[in-house]
This record gives C-alpha cells, sequence and structure tokens, in this order.
C-alpha cells in the first residue's frame, strides 16, 4: 500500500533528501479479497516505518529494492512487494478451503524513463517480475507474476503535492493461478465443482495517487485503482465471481527522526 500512494518523483535532488528517515506509517484500505473475488476485505495498519537511500539498497515511497544499474534513463534493480491474507471463513465462495496467507514477492525490474517533459513530470515503463512466497506454516513459493506498467508521475514545486496515475496488466503462472483459483477435488460442493486452474492473463489495472506534504515530519495521501478481470484466463473457476474491482485507501506517514547524512544520488 506504501508503494501504491506516495510517487517517488520529487523535485528535489537525490542528495538534497536524508540518508535515513524513521516514523510511523498508518493506513486504512478496502480491497477485494483476492481477484475476481465477491467478497471484499478491510484493514488499518499501523507500523513502523523505516527509509534508507543508500547507493545500492532503496526502501522509500517507492518500495523496497537493491539497485544493480543505474544510468539516467535505465534503471535494473530487484524489487519487494507484499500482499495481505484473506481469511476463507470471511470469503463465501472460499467457505471450508484453506485461508490464503500474505504473500510476499521479490524479484527482477527493470525502469525505463521514456519522457521527461518539465521539472516535477516523468513518464516511465516499469516491467517487474516476482515470485510469491507464501508466508505461515512455513515458506512455500506460489508461481511468477509478470506485471508490466506505464506510470505518469508529477510533483509541485519542493514536492509538497505528488500523484501518479498507472495503467498495467498482470499475468500469472499456472502456480500462482491455482492458488487463487484451483477448487480441488475434496473441496467440491453442489455449488462449486471441481476446476483445475492453468496459468495466463489476470487482469488489466489502472490506478492513481495523490499525497500532500504538511509538514516536515507528515504526509497524507489518498489512492484508488479499479481492476478489470473480463478477460482473465481461469474466468470459469467457481470461485471466479467478478469481472471487476476497486480498491481505495487512505493514510499517513510521519518521519520524526532523519540522518544529517545525505542520501547517495
Amino acid at each position: 500500500m506504501l508503494a501504491l500512494t506516495a510517487p517517488a518523483l520529487a523535485q528535489q535532488r537525490a542528495t538534497d533528501l536524508p540518508l535515513w528517515e524513521v516514523g510511523v506509517f498508518g493506513g486504512a484500505a478496502a480491497t477485494p479479497a483476492y481477484p475476481g473475488a465477491e467478497d471484499r476485505s478491510s484493514r488499518v495498519l499501523v507500523l513502523p516505518l523505516v527509509m534508507y537511500r543508500g547507493k545500492v539498497l532503496r526502501a522509500d515511497r517507492s518500495g523496497v529494492n537493491a539497485r544493480l544499474l543505474a544510468t539516467e534513463r535505465v534503471e535494473f534493480d530487484v524489487g519487494f512487494a507484499l500482499s495481505l491474507p484473506a481469511r476463507s471463513d470471511h470469503v463465501a465462495a472460499r467457505a471450508g478451503m484453506p485461508d490464503l496467507k500474505s504473500l510476499l514477492e521479490f524479484g527482477p525490474r527493470l525502469n525505463v524513463t521514456l519522457a521527461e517533459p518539465a521539472p516535477g513530470s516523468r513518464g516511465r515503463l516499469e516491467v517487474p517480475l516476482r515470485a510469491p512466497v507464501e508466508l505461515g506454516n512455513g515458506l512455500r513459493r506460489q508461481g511468477l507474476v509478470l506485471e508490466p506498467r506505464l506510470v505518469w508521475e508529477t510533483a509541485s514545486d519542493g514536492g509538497k503535492w505528488q500523484s501518479d496515475v498507472n495503467l498495467g496488466v498482470v499475468a500469472g503462472d499456472a502456480r500462482l493461478n491455482q492458488y487463487f483459483y484451483e477448487v480441488a477435488p475434496q473441496y467440491a460442493t453442489a455449488v462449486r465443482p471441481a476446476y483445475h486452474a492453468g496459468g495466463g492473463f489476470m487482469m488489466t489495472r489502472l490506478g492513481a495517487s495523490l499525497s500532500r506534504r504538511v509538514s516536515p515530519d507528515w504526509r497524507v495521501f489518498g489512492f484508488g485503482r479499479y481492476d478489470n478481470y473480463s478477460h482473465a484466463a481461469n474466468r470459469d473457476s467457481p470461485l471466479f465471481r467478478r469481472n471487476s474491482g476497486w480498491s481505495v485507501g487512505v493514510g499517513f506517514t510521519w518521519t520524526g527522526y532523519r540522518s544529517a547524512a545525505r542520501a547517495w544520488e
């Protein structure tokens, strides 16, 4: 959610920012329980926030990554993402089935700057390939996910206001789609027949976010995202209940402690 809600782009040069900042992140979000779900999940989170802007390792408002290559137009790094769990007793379509655990995703990501028409405005292409790992009852890899997207970022003078809009597609291999849409024979019922999921297209995704710095320590944000699943490879699954879904959220960051040392370019 933090990666969605506050674009990395700002007018300041990287060396104008602290090497590290520590504070608190808080937010609330409502999302589909899983892609294509009829039921929704709501979460409220208050978590420690650590931002670090090193030469290789980065943990900031754009997410967590390790930069392996950085030029004026192209970056290649290793990025991370995390999805929250969904309990099957809260999702009617999955009643009696195993819960969906949190997925920690990591893998290589290519970032290409396509245009910078004005200071504070940038268009770029992101191409991440991530391996989701299920957390809970040990660590178990759940396939691969590819999520190329176009991102347009803007920032006001000094980065007081930041916004972005993005458009992308998501595809997963057979194992990831089975995690969401497979119905093994032992979980089949009269209204939920057995189903074998295959790999392929999962969704088209359109998102936008807006954030405002209200003081040197405080920033507030909001985001919205629309997912369309109408061309998904596994729309015949009995767990697939809707052709689209909305996600919305609001939150804040507070960074009360920061280093005197400046960030790496």
